[in-house]
C-alpha cells in the first residue's frame, strides 16, 4: 500500500511541477526574475515534499513488502510440516523453491517465536512437527535412545546422533 501512495506522491510531485512550471513560463504578465522565483518556491514548497515523500514511502513499501514476503514462507513451511507431520528438509528446499539454509534459518526463526515444536533428523534429513508437551518430556532420544541436553533457546540436542528438538 505505501508503494502505491509512493508512486502516486512521485506522479502528483512532477505533475505539479510541471503546470506551475508551465503556467509561470507562458503568462505574459509575469518577467523572468518572477518566473524564476516562482518556479524556486513552487520545487521547494510543493514539487520537492511530495517527490521526496513519494521516493520514502516507496524505499518503505518495498521493505514492507520483503517482510510480508518473508512471514508468508514462514507460515507456509510451518503449515507444509504441521499438516504432513514429517517432511524430508529436500522436499522442503524443491516445494519453497528456497535454499536449503534459509529452510534452516526460517525452522530456527520458527522456534523462536515459539509457534514451532518438533524435532529434526540431520542425519537423514527429515523435520518432525510434535507437541511441545511431548517434547517437554522426553528424557531420552526416540531416536537412539541417547541423552538430550539443551543446545540453545528452544533447543535441545542429542549428544549421541546429532537430533535436534525444538521446544515452543
Amino acid at each position: 500500500m505505501n508503494r502505491l501512495f509512493g508512486i502516486l506522491l512521485l506522479v502528483l510531485g512532477v505533475l505539479v511541477g510541471v503546470i506551475v512550471a508551465a503556467w509561470l513560463f507562458t503568462n505574459e504578465d509575469l518577467e523572468g526574475s518572477a518566473r524564476i522565483l516562482g518556479l524556486g518556491i513552487a520545487l521547494i514548497v510543493l514539487v520537492a515534499p511530495m517527490i521526496g515523500g513519494g521516493v520514502y514511502l516507496l524505499a518503505f513499501g518495498s521493505k514492507e513488502s520483503k517482510q510480508q514476503q518473508d512471514a508468508a514462507k514462514q507460515r507456509q513451511l510451518l503449515n507444509i510440516v504441521q499438516t504432513r507431520g514429517q517432511v524430508k528438509i529436500d522436499e522442503l528446499v524443491i516445494e519453497m523453491q528456497l535454499p536449503r539454509e534459509q529452510v534452516r534459518e526460517m525452522i530456527y526463526s520458527l522456534v523462536g517465536l515459539g509457534v514451532f515444536s518438533g524435532y529434526i533428523k540431520w542425519d537423514e534429513g527429515v523435520l518432525y512437527s510434535s507437541e511441545a508437551s511431548q517434547l517437554r518430556d522426553l528424557e531420552k532420544c526416540p531416536n537412539c535412545g541417547g541423552e538430550i541436553e539443551l543446545s540453545g533457546k528452544g533447543v535441545a540436542q542429542c549428544k549421541f546422533c546429532g537430533t535436534e528438538f525444538f521446544l515452543s
